[in-house]
């Protein structure tokens, strides 16, 4: 296939936000630990028509896997400050209402910081002391499999 360009796949997301409600932990059928979370995500700009400051919020759906799930659901509160690095994924659902599929996007963690510590000198997830200027992350990278999603 001459002349053909070959386009690079990428799929990665950074965000920053606030969390909108506590993250919810469940677990899999198979045990594996699933937490899941809203990341408002705000953008200040100026209105041409208006001449006015606004806001524009967006709000991110957000899955964390494995360990650094049951390790996140204490420290994860609503109005929480994070910094989330991932991948975009789709999940799918049954309409509770009319019995259709659904789909959703959602961001899957690979790496999640907490921008604040409440602990004096900080703590990370694995729960070792941290340097006072230190804020938790944790590296979440392992396969999902589809039939580990809990719905």
């Amino acid at each position: 296939m001459a002349g053909q360009i070959r386009l690079p796949e990428q799929n990665q997301v950074l965000i920053a936000g606030r969390l909108t409600r506590d993250a919810n932990v469940a677990f899999t059928q198979k045990g594996q630990a699933v937490c899941r979370f809203d990341v408002a995500v705000n953008r200040r700009y100026m209105d041409q028509t208006s001449n006015e400051w606004k806001d524009d919020t967006v709000f991110v759906p957000v899955v964390v896997w494995g360990n650094a799930a049951e390790r996140a659901k204490d420290r994860l509160k609503k109005g929480t400050p994070v910094y989330v690095e991932g991948r975009l994924t789709t999940s799918e659902y049954t309409d509770k209402n009319t019995g259709q599929t659904r789909k959703s996007l959602q961001i899957t963690c690979r790496r999640l910081q907490i921008l604040e510590s409440n602990f004096p000198g900080g703590a990370d997830y694995a729960g070792q002391a941290a340097a006072k200027d230190d804020v938790p992350s944790v590296d979440v990278d392992q396969p999902v499999m589809e039939d580990d999603v809990p719905f």
